[in-house]
């Protein structure tokens, strides 16, 4: 995958995971999730189910306040559900402990913010490393060579020893998606990722992302961007913290 040789043997065990239908890598079951706010308790999700299998691209998408971006919180165990379950590449998210989740969710998800989160006094590959340095992923010899491999796949070797405050936009971007591909992890979630691009850089963002979902990386990603959503293979639409349409398209 990504034309990148990985010695399997460095990698964190995880459960095997089918494609076939019948074994979802993302399983949210009737999940409820409410917080405590000054005008009293607000329920953003509402007995939420969601099924994604190994291999998907999914879009969800729905208006702010709709509660698309506290769904993803909770499949990537930034937030906890008030109640249901989570489940993700076997693992039972919502029983998770503090000390176990970040751990976890560096080998198991990669991360795509709006804003890039790149670290600023970091070079561009010191940025993709460092994934695998707090994991412990891979031999410290190969860290850095996958770093640039990787860097490679999105367009931004050439690249590597810059700080980000030297690249534009989209190639921030490019890199923080080969940051997210560092540890190989099984699912790529991606919140509002083309949300600071113009629309050029956003359609060439959603190619990579296709890419990827080609040489076999599950992405589920939140847009505003309809247009971009309809070319995800399964798009879910969000309304006062419900699923209320799923389909292939939109």
């Amino acid at each position: 995958m990504l034309g990148i040789a990985l010695r399997q043997h460095d990698r964190p065990a995880t459960k095997a995971i089918s494609g076939n239908g019948h074994t979802p890598l993302v399983d949210v079951r009737q999940v409820v999730k409410t917080y405590a706010t000054p005008a009293g308790s607000f329920t953003a999700l509402k007995g939420v189910d969601l099924q994604v299998q190994a291999g998907e691209f999914v879009a969800i998408v729905g208006k702010s306040g709709s509660g698309k971006s506290t769904l993803i919180n909770v499949v990537t165990g930034i937030d906890r559900p008030s109640s249901g379950q989570v489940w993700v590449g076997g693992a039972a998210v919502h029983t998770l402990s503090e000390a176990q989740i970040a751990p976890w969710r560096g080998r198991t998800i990669g991360l795509v913010f709006q804003f890039f989160q790149l670290l600023p006094a970091l070079s561009v590959v010191e940025n993709v490393m460092l994934p695998m340095d707090f994991c412990q992923c891979y031999a410290p010899g190969e860290r850095y060579t996958r770093a640039l491999a990787l860097l490679a796949q999105v367009g931004m070797d050439d690249h590597a020893g810059k700080l980000p405050s030297a690249l534009s936009g989209g190639q921030q971007q490019r890199v923080a998606i080969a940051r997210a591909l560092a540890n190989d992890p099984p699912l790529l979630v991606a919140d509002e990722p083309t949300g600071n691009l113009d629309s050029r850089t956003a359609a060439e963002m959603f190619r990579l992302f296709e890419s990827l979902v080609a040489d076999g990386k599950t992405i589920v990603m939140v847009t505003h961007d309809d247009d971009l959503a309809r070319r995800a293979r399964r798009t879910i639409r969000m309304a006062d913290g419900e699923v209320v349409e799923w389909g292939g398209g939109i």
